[in-house]
């Protein structure tokens, strides 16, 4: 392609730009201050996030979101899900029903119970053209070239694998999926299940109660994917077991370290103005679970994490609200068994 907007210059939209610049003529990356994209333009870094990884010198950036996507072949949006909406909204002037736009951003939309590409066509018309891009991807390790894989969905394979040599790389292993519900409702439930293992490790639990964190977390996922119309195997994939392994492990991933923060006393919004990330696990604990009660499906964990951050019940009664369900199948509600509480 000869160009292509990325929309959001935090740590992944950074990191992707800079995929993206190895397959494309010209890459503009949207900034939200005018003081970042000018640092970006001078020193080719950006001064907040990833600030070790020196850019391509075909990316520019601007914080005119017209100017950015205005002739681009296709738009990357990786800006918080709390902000997709407002920001799609006014691309809708400056971009066609036609152009391809690859949705990094992960949640379900508060109140609307949509997904982020649902969100996105809501905005701009034709969800036929949003793809989604998903997997175990830290953008700290993606921008220094280590290996990663990630899955590229959308309802037209065609499509997905069109758009697949905008962001494969031959670091950057990219595989395309139909199931464009299952891989985004992965995305948005793998990082509640992150912070609920934060606080485990926080707390100073081992291995075992991480990996049934992290094992029942994956059935929950399954549960709300299978409810909402997506493929169950989705989970096995790496939108799934995949991502949630690196984010629920990984010392890079915001979510996991604010559940650790959380045990030592700090609030959701001392760690959000610390760090400058949005916790996306913190807000979809609350769409989530919103998603989950409409559908009439069981997510305790997401509930406790829920209880935790916003419900203002205590560690312990989270814990034994947890230790005091009754086991049921262990694959109730994702067609492998009964589905009854």
């Amino acid at each position: 392609m000869t160009r292509v907007a990325v929309i959001g210059a935090g740590s992944w939209g950074t990191a992707v730009s800079a995929l993206v610049a190895q397959n494309a003529d010209e890459v503009v990356l949207w900034s939200h201050g005018s003081e970042g994209a000018k640092a970006i333009n001078e020193t080719h870094r950006n001064p907040r996030y990833l600030t070790d990884v020196e850019l391509p010198a075909n990316i520019t950036a601007t914080s005119d979101l017209s100017a950015a996507s205005k002739g681009a072949d296709a738009v990357v949006l990786a800006t918080p899900s709390t902000h997709l909406r407002t920001i799609s909204h006014e691309l809708a002037d400056t971009v066609g029903e036609e152009l391809p736009v690859v949705v990094l951003t992960k949640g379900v939309e508060a109140g609307s119970g949509l997904l982020m590409s649902e969100v996105v066509a809501d905005e701009l018309g034709n969800e036929r053209r949003v793809l989604a891009l998903s997997g175990p991807n830290h953008a700290e390790e993606v921008s220094h070239g280590m290996f990663s894989c990630a899955v590229l969905a959308s309802p037209d394979r065609k499509l997905a694998e069109r758009m697949r040599p905008l962001v494969a790389t031959p670091t950057f292993r990219v595989y395309v999926s139909e199931d464009i519900r299952g891989v985004e409702t992965c995305g948005a439930v793998k990082n509640v299940i992150a912070i609920a293992c934060g606080v485990c490790a926080g707390l100073g639990l081992g291995d075992n109660t991480l990996a049934a964190i992290m094992t029942r977390g994956i059935a929950e996922i399954g549960r709300v994917v299978a409810a909402t119309g997506g493929q169950p195997m989705t989970c096995m994939g790496l939108a799934g077991m995949g991502d949630l392994v690196a984010t629920c492990t990984s010392e890079h991933s915001r979510n996991r370290r604010f559940g650790e923060a959380f045990v030592r006393g700090t609030t959701l919004e001392q760690f959000e103005r610390q760090t400058h990330m949005v916790v996306e696990g913190a807000h979809s604990a609350t769409s989530v679970r919103e998603l989950a009660q409409a559908r009439g499906v069981e997510v305790p964990i997401v509930e406790g994490v829920w209880n935790l951050i916003h419900g203002g019940l205590s560690i312990e009664e989270v814990a034994s609200s947890l230790r005091g369900r009754v086991p049921n199948t262990e694959f109730y509600g994702m067609g492998n068994g009964p589905a009854s509480k």
